[in-house]
Order: structure tokens, then C-alpha cells, then sequence
């Protein structure tokens, strides 16, 4: 059990801090109401290292967060669905159980990290302490519910997919560009499935924050609004940044998996 939450962690910690930059970048087009916040301003007004502003607390959300996620999966696999026969199956229920247990411990992290990486100059908040003295406990987990309903399918998705593309490479080139191909591949896959609950768990997040954030009523009243003002594609604002930064990031995620799982099998 604590190798795969060591695992699970340093996966998250490594695969999101190489993929920083992007992720702001997601975070931007996606709160795209926000008008001063973007990669220009972030490098005119406060630098390169800026561009990964946010990232300490993002890394202390992520570690506890994978590495429940992954404990919890390993542990939902080989225990809890073990008997389920169809391989497909078995990683989806583990990796949505999974994805709902982490993301509701962890909720009030993500929120702290998206407020902190959309200011500018620390205009809002000086620090991630600052920011939970200002909030209060229902404002840390606005948005958990559009989060519960994104990152549990997400999760699910995620596993299934990896298992499903490492089968169909394995035998067509070397491990490690497999591992990275499948990770980089079961992100694309997931998040195109389940991109509209993450586009709308931002807003929440984010409102509050600044009188351009939109105001919604509820997660149907969200979608109905952002289809009715933006269209359809509405739904999808900042899916192609997203897709850049999650291939590389869930391509190093899970090959960090994996090697992780190599390391402890060779010193046992």
C-alpha cells in the first residue's frame, strides 16, 4: 500500500511540474474572461518563472491526490473487483472509485492552486495561507461537485484506455515509448470524453474572484449558459492547449508509473 502511494505521488509531482507552463496556459483560455491573464502579461510583469506560478501548491495537491488515486486503484483491482472477468471493466470501476475518493479529499487544493495561478502580481492573494484565511470553507470546495462528476469518469477513463493502448503496443515497439505512447494517448482519449465538466469546474472555482467571472446557478444552469452565450463549442474553450499539455504530462505520469513499479518489484 505505501509503494503505491509513493508511486502514485511522485508520478503526479514529476509529470505536472515538467508541464507547468501548459497547464497555465489551459487554466488561461479557459477563464479566458479574465482578460489581463495571460502567457504575455505572466512574462511581461513577472517573469518566466512565473509561468509556473502556483505550481508548490498545485504539487502538494497533486502528491496526496494521485497517490490515494493510485492506492486506491491498485487496491480496488486486485481486491474489490478481482473477480470482475473483463479487463476493461475492471480497470473503469477502480479507476472511477478511484478518481471520487481523491479529488474529494484533495478539493479544497485545486481551488487554492487556480485562484493563486490566475492573478497577476499577487494581486488577490500573497500565498496559499492567504488565500484559505480569505475563502471560506464552501468557497474551497465551490465547484466539487462538477469536479466529482469530471475527475471520477476522467480517472476511469484514464486506466482503462492506458491498459487498453499498452496491450495494443506492447508488442509493436520497445517499453518505454509504449508507456509513454498508451499515457500520452489514454489522456487525449479521457479528456476529450469528459473536457466540458473541467471547462465548468474552473468557473466555479473561480467565482468570487472578479465581477468578469460569470455567475451560474448550478452545474445544468452552467452548461445551459455557456452553450447559450458560446455555442456549443463553447463547452470545448481551451480543449486544444489542453490537449498539448496532457499528452506530455500523462505520458510521463504513467511511464513514471511504471518505472516506479519496476523500482520496487527489483528491490524486493
Amino acid at each position: 500500500m505505501f509503494e503505491n502511494l509513493l508511486i502514485g505521488g511522485m508520478a503526479g509531482v514529476i509529470s505536472r511540474t515538467v508541464t507547468a507552463p501548459l497547464e497555465l496556459y489551459k487554466i488561461q483560455r479557459q477563464n479566458n474572461y479574465l482578460k489581463e491573464s495571460n502567457i504575455r502579461n505572466v512574462l511581461k510583469r513577472e517573469g518566466i518563472r512565473y509561468l509556473w506560478k502556483g505550481n508548490m501548491t498545485n504539487s502538494i495537491r497533486v502528491f496526496p491526490q494521485f497517490a490515494i488515486n493510485y492506492a486506491i486503484y491498485e487496491q480496488c483491482k486486485n481486491r474489490l473487483f478481482n473477480g470482475v472477468k473483463d479487463d476493461k471493466l475492471r480497470h473503469f470501476y477502480s479507476g472511477g472509485i478511484a478518481g471520487v475518493g481523491a479529488m474529494v479529499l484533495v478539493y479544497p487544493l485545486e481551488t487554492i492552486r487556480t485562484r493563486l495561478s490566475l492573478q497577476m502580481n499577487k494581486s488577490h492573494y500573497s500565498n496559499p495561507l492567504d488565500v484559505i484565511k480569505k475563502l471560506s470553507i464552501s468557497q474551497l470546495y465551490r465547484g466539487i461537485g462538477i469536479s466529482t462528476l469530471g475527475f471520477g469518469p476522467f480517472s476511469a477513463f484514464n486506466f482503462m484506455f492506458f491498459n487498453l493502448y499498452s496491450d495494443f503496443l506492447s508488442d509493436k515497439t520497445d517499453t518505454t515509448t509504449s508507456k509513454l505512447l498508451s499515457g500520452g494517448f489514454a489522456g487525449l482519449s479521457s479528456i476529450t470524453i469528459t473536457y466540458p465538466t473541467d471547462l465548468l469546474r474552473r468557473h466555479f472555482q473561480m467565482s468570487d474572484f472578479s465581477t468578469e467571472v460569470p455567475k451560474y446557478k448550478g452545474i445544468v444552469d452552467g452548461f445551459r449558459t455557456i452553450v447559450r452565450e458560446n455555442g456549443f463549442t463553447g463547452l470545448y474553450r481551451g480543449l486544444l492547449p489542453t490537449y498539448i499539455r496532457i499528452f506530455p504530462c500523462l505520458a510521463i505520469q504513467f511511464w513514471c508509473i511504471e518505472k516506479g513499479k519496476s523500482i520496487f518489484a527489483n528491490t524486493v
